[in-house]
């Protein structure tokens, strides 16, 4: 066992390091929560601040807009014609049956561009609103609410990530703010219970408390008090009855089937679970958009999965009276070329592509901006990243403008100033 004058000459980073290896082989458990930055930042009067949860879509690999939520009628409309809605003059792709039953719901932002089409530089803008810089890492849109607001429950993490997602979602702020991964959700939290007796875990906690002792009294920073917090919430979650919220057994197999029976669709029916239980940002991620090759059939199995489930999340969340307190919104890192290329798909197109927003205040039924008739350029209103990012923010009431400075002394804001579209909002 290392000694306590040994412990006691870490570093913070090697402090850390130290305590999340600890949790494993002390506690019995391989997660930790989110704790929070207890701030007095209430939404009230910010923003649009009816959004009190979020849940995110996340697109990743570039999806069609043109076979999606921006279908076009001339030679670059590939295999289905586009569908009407019950939504009044609104189109969608051929592919989205279900969500042309839902267009009624949900706002389709048709101008968005971004100068980056690479996977990765493009995925982390999408969630950061700042290009990758090598010398410091951005916080997601989770991270940010956590900051401002501090916890949304008791026991439960603020910010959950499903099938993947931002890998640095805390980016400058405490490593507490970073979601908590669910990489499966149909086996959801694992190693969250002890492996030894109730009697033997009371006995490391209370051997762990007397070895920390001289340290945290030592070292009485933030970063140590955080890593304190950790095991106190750790402790506070393995003990919580709001544990049942990542069981989707508890779910009916009717309701299960509505959503489609696979990640994503449970994915989305496990955050329609997590916003009941107040977590208030969540990530659902899918992948298989990019699509090169033989985009009708990856769109039949991708887009015909996304569609299914989208639908069902917005009415399960309606008939449950939480759709106007929860934003859902959907987004992918860019576009694919209006052109199906020599293999029968479409290529990355950052130039223009689409977003969807529902919920949380916004307006149903409505499109903002427009591409040209081919989907190839901005016609009407651009819209970048930052301000798709900045909207999210004013819809959960953050102070979209007001600077936060790094540990690195940097100014930075949420979206990095972007602008919000405020005409998107009832």
């Amino acid at each position: 066992m290392m000694l306590k004058s040994e412990l006691n000459r870490f570093d913070s980073e090697s402090r850390r390091a130290f305590m999340l290896r600890t949790a494993k082989t002390a506690l019995g458990v391989t997660m930790l929560p989110v704790s929070s930055k207890l701030a007095q930042a209430a939404a009230e009067g910010r923003g649009g601040g009816k959004a009190k949860h979020v849940i995110y879509l996340y697109m990743a690999g570039g999806m069609s807009h043109i076979d999606t939520f921006d279908p076009k009628t001339g030679e670059t409309k590939g295999a289905k014609d586009p569908i009407k809605t019950n939504a009044e003059g609104m189109m969608l792709g051929g592919y989205m049956e279900q969500m042309a039953k839902q267009a009624n719901k949900i706002a389709i932002i048709r101008s968005m561009t971004s100068k980056t089409g690479v996977h990765d530089q493009g995925n982390y803008l999408m969630h950061t609103g700042y290009e990758p810089r090598g010398t410091i890492v951005h916080p997601t849109m989770g991270a940010w609410a956590s900051h401002f607001l501090g916890r949304a429950t008791k026991s439960l993490p603020d910010s959950v990530s499903i099938n993947g997602g931002a890998a640095n979602g805390a980016g400058f702020f405490p490593p507490a703010l970073s979601p908590i991964p669910i990489s499966n959700p149909e086996t959801g939290l694992q190693n969250i219970q002890p492996t030894t007796s109730e009697s033997l875990f009371k006995k490391r906690i209370d051997l762990m408390n007397e070895f920390d002792a001289g340290f945290r009294k030592k070292f009485q920073s933030s970063e140590v008090k955080a890593y304190t917090e950790f095991y106190d919430e750790t402790l506070n979650l393995m003990k919580s009855e709001d544990l049942k919220a990542f069981d989707l057994k508890a779910e009916d197999q009717a309701t299960r089937a509505k959503y489609g029976m696979n990640s994503f669709g449970q994915g989305c029916l496990l955050a329609r679970r997590l916003v009941e239980h107040g977590v208030r940002f969540i990530e659902v991620q899918t992948g298989g958009w990019d699509m090169h090759n033989y985009i009708d059939e990856a769109m039949g199995r991708t887009g015909g999965s996304m569609d299914i489930a989208f639908a069902a999340l917005l009415e399960d969340l309606q008939s449950k009276g939480l759709l106007e307190s929860t934003l859902v919104v959907l987004g992918s890192e860019f576009g694919r070329t209006p052109n199906i290329n020599e293999n029968e798909g479409r290529d990355h197109y950052p130039k223009v592509f689409s977003a969807v927003m529902a919920g949380g205040g916004i307006k149903g039924g409505y499109v903002y901006g427009a591409s040209d008739k081919d989907g190839r350029e901005v016609a009407d209103k651009q819209a970048t990243p930052q301000d798709f990012l900045s909207t999210i923010g004013y819809a959960m009431g953050l102070p979209v403008d007001e600077v936060v400075m790094s540990p690195s002394n940097r100014p930075f804001t949420v979206g990095d100033k972007g602008s919000a579209i405020t005409e998107l909002f009832a």
